[in-house]
């Protein structure tokens, strides 16, 4: 079975939900038959401790950090995933962003 479409899982914060938005659309993700620019979001807490060589966008080296983030879902063509990652990871403050890649199974049936 060839995978056609996968699931982006994407943690970011709520303050950059909008250029990740236009950088989303900007590679066609979340392009489902007539629509565009489909996507889900809900709010979740993060937590993360930097390690030693680390420049965080949140946080100090050695402390564990908890912050509010949003978790964005969006389906897009599994071909389109390399370019959609290298999209995301422009607009992404994190050094180490948190971007699941999910198959997905009978998209369309």
């Amino acid at each position: 079975m060839t995978i056609e479409y996968v699931k982006l899982e994407i943690f970011i914060p709520e303050t950059h939900f909008p250029q990740l938005q236009k950088a989303l659309q900007s590679v066609d993700a979340g392009h489902i038959g007539n629509y565009d620019s489909c996507l889900s979001y809900a709010p979740v807490m993060g937590t993360w401790r930097p390690l030693a060589g680390t420049h965080p966008y949140i946080g100090k080296q050695d402390e564990i950090s908890c912050e509010a983030e949003l978790k964005v879902e969006v389906t897009i063509l599994a071909e389109k995933l390399m370019e959609t990652v290298a999209a995301v990871k422009t607009v992404h403050p994190y050094e180490e962003p948190v971007i699941n890649v999910i198959p997905l199974i009978g998209i369309g049936i």
